[in-house]
């Protein structure tokens, strides 16, 4: 599965991606709000290696973002916890040095495309770690809703109709040419 926007790509993620994925969750600048991981660059490895029967069974994506013009990787990305109407995403994570201008609005939109329309979900369950202000108020402006809170996190939801109108908001930003019709 590869699906590309105006500037990035969603790759699948592969065994050789495991160094790359730990120095990002090893960085200070990005791992604040992330679950902790070991230095192990093995363990890491091995770790893609069992997610990737997860992928094959089609109960979890992880996705490397990739750019267009150098293909060189950018951020990450990962869907999962499927319920019977609605996926979780997270593990979403961007290199604020080589990322493009729009890869934030084309990854996420991206991801929404990959769970509403080719795993035919109707809606998006995910949380942000509070403390988080800035991850918050992007999702809340494209359309996402609070639904609850815990001491650590706040939990939100949002639908393909709420996404699919932020898709009519940004079409020429997250598109090669406007679509027709």
């Amino acid at each position: 599965m590869r699906i590309e926007s105006k500037t990035v790509r969603l790759r699948l993620v592969e065994p050789d991606d495991a160094s790359f994925i730990l120095s990002l969750r090893l960085d200070p600048k990005y791992n604040r709000f992330l679950s902790e991981v070991t230095n192990d660059v093995d363990a890491q490895r091995r770790w893609i290696e069992r997610y990737k029967q997860d992928e094959r069974d089609r109960t979890q994506f992880y996705f490397i973002i990739e750019r267009l013009d150098d293909g060189s990787r950018c951020g990450t990305v990962r869907l999962y916890d499927f319920r019977q109407d609605s996926f979780c995403w997270g593990s979403w994570i961007l290199l604020e040095e080589n990322k493009t201008k729009t890869a934030a609005l084309e990854s996420t939109l991206m991801v929404y495309d990959v769970g509403f329309d080719e795993l035919g979900f109707a809606k998006s369950h995910f949380d942000v770690r509070k403390g988080n202000e800035k991850v918050v108020k992007y999702h809340e402006r494209m359309g996402a809703v609070r639904v609850s809170e815990d001491d650590e996190n706040f939990y939100f939801e949002i639908t393909k109709d709420a996404v699919d109108q932020v898709r009519v908001d940004f079409e020429k930003v997250i598109h090669k040419e406007p679509r027709k019709g």
